[in-house]
Parts: structure tokens; C-alpha cells; sequence
């Protein structure tokens, strides 16, 4: 289904990256899109500029480590558009520090934001998509299939989300709901510059190079067109493919190469 004509989405996290991406690209797929983000005026940008091009699109201002929050989000949903087909839980933020280092107050704060706000989100829309028989997604990572070093909570939180995401498929078997977990690779998105540091400062620059990261743009489409396949799992790039089989056969091998890989990035805290 690459035609998502009158089909209602939700996407969180929508104001900027890849949240603005899917909400650009389900827009010119002919979906109304519901956004959600904390920053109200970026948001306000997003839907003028959809409305501008004839698209629908409605936003809610939103932090999704905030239950009422979330709950209302869904409510917009509804009420504007009469149920939801498709939820997608992109709203998230990283981390980059040593264990040894890292304030205990930085992974609950990772917890809150992509665990709990995915768990609040999937809890108030369940019901619209369960009626349309639709689609769940959570915007994952690599760091969701293997621990990845100086990401603890970042890591910790994806495993989290495939938990949960990976037992709603499960209840829902019988239902007709689609659930799917997308795990991009390091992608040229604001994430990166917003990861909090041991003390939970942002980071505020990138140590990698974006030019030779997807784009959040390719992200979007094919999160697109995996929701349209009824994908489970979505590896968009060989990193990810690689650590799939990689873990299945040779995980002590696995842990090297992500211990050697983190260690040669630029300020790496493996010092």
C-alpha cells in the first residue's frame, strides 16, 4: 500500500528530523497526519506548509514522557478525523556516556521520553487501531538489537520498546493489528544533536559525519513503504542487517566489533 489516501497517522516527535520527514511523506501520500511534538511553533510551520501544498494535517503540542499528553494527542485523532490507522512512536532522545560516568537521572529520562512515551501513545490509540485494523510502528535503532557501548539507556529503552511492541503483536494476533519495529542506523536527524551527556547537558554537536548517513527523508519512505508491506522488522541499512545475523551466530564477535567500532569515534568516551 503505497496509497495512504483518507488514512488517518499519528506521529509523534514531529517537529523536526524524522518525524517531520514522515509527516512530509505521508502527507504527499495522501494521509491526514496528526503531529505531535513540544515545540508548537515548529509544528505550526509543519501543518501550514502541508495545508499549503492541499494536505490535512492537525497538531497537538506534546511531550510524550507526559501520559495526559499523549492521551490527548490520540483525542485530537479521533475527534478530528474519526479514528487512527496508523501510530508512530518517533519521538525519542539518546545518550552518550560511559556507565561508569553517566547521572542515573539521564536513562530515567530516556526511559520517559521513547519507553513510557511509546507505551502512552500505543495505550490511548490501541483502540481506533485495533477498529481499523492498523498499524503501530515504533522509530527503533540498531541499539534495540545489541548493546550498544556509551548508549546504556538509549539501548536499554529500544530493548524496552521491542519488548513491549513485540507482546501487543502478540495479544493481538487474533485482531488484525500490525505492528512493526523500524531500526534505522545513525541517520542525519536532530537526535543526535539533542543526546544528553553524563551529566545530561546536550550534547550539541555531532562527532560523526552526516554526510554519510541516510537521510531522514529515505527514512521516511521506507517506513512508508514497510508499513504498507506489513513489515515486522525494518533494517534499512547494513549495520543493521549485519548485527541481526551477526548476533544470531556470533554474538562475543558482535560485542568486538561494536566495542571497536564505538572506540574510533571521534571524542569516543572509550578512553
Amino acid at each position: 500500500m503505497k496509497d495512504f489516501t483518507a488514512k488517518t497517522v499519528v506521529i509523534t516527535g514531529a517537529s523536526s528530523g524524522i518525524g517531520l520527514a514522515l509527516a512530509r511523506e505521508f502527507s504527499a501520500r495522501g494521509a491526514n497526519v496528526v503531529l505531535g511534538a513540544r515545540h508548537e511553533d515548529k509544528l505550526a510551520e509543519v501543518v501550514e506548509a502541508i495545508a499549503a501544498h492541499g494536505g490535512k494535517a492537525v497538531y497537538a503540542v506534546t511531550d510524550v514522557s507526559k501520559e495526559d499528553d499523549c492521551r490527548r494527542l490520540v483525542g485530537l485523532a479521533a475527534d478530528k478525523f474519526g479514528g487512527i490507522d496508523v501510530l508512530i512512536c518517533n519521538a525519542g532522545i539518546s545518550m552518550r556516556a560511559l556507565f561508569d560516568d553517566v547521572d542515573l537521572d539521564v536513562l530515567r529520562r530516556l526511559m520517559d521520553v521513547n519507553f513510557w512515551g511509546t507505551v502512552y501513545c500505543t495505550k490511548y490509540a490501541l483502540p481506533y487501531i485495533q477498529a481499523s485494523r492498523g498499524s503501530i510502528v515504533a522509530v527503533s535503532s540498531v541499539a534495540g538489537l545489541h548493546g550498544l557501548p556509551g548508549r546504556t539507556g538509549y539501548s536499554a529503552s529500544k530493548f524496552a520498546i521491542h519488548g513491549f511492541l513485540e507482546t501487543i503483536r502478540i495479544e493481538n494476533l487474533k485482531k488484525g493489528v500490525h505492528v512493526m519495529i523500524a531500526s534505522p542506523g545513525f541517520t542525519a536527524s536532530n537526535v543526535r544533536f539533542s543526546a544528553l551527556t553524563a551529566d545530561g547537558s546536550a550534547q550539541g554537536a555531532s562527532p560523526r559525519e552526516e554526510g554519510k548517513m541516510m537521510s531522514a527523508e529515505e527514512v521516511a519512505r521506507r517506513i512508508a513503504d514497510g508499513i504498507g508491506r506489513r513489515k515486522r522488522l525494518l533494517l534499512m541499512e547494513f549495520n543493521g542487517r549485519a548485527t541481526a545475523l551477526i548476533k544470531k551466530f556470533a554474538p562475543r564477535l558482535l560485542d568486538k566489533l561494536y566495542y571497536n567500532h564505538m572506540a574510533k569515534e571521534p571524542d569516543s568516551p572509550f578512553k
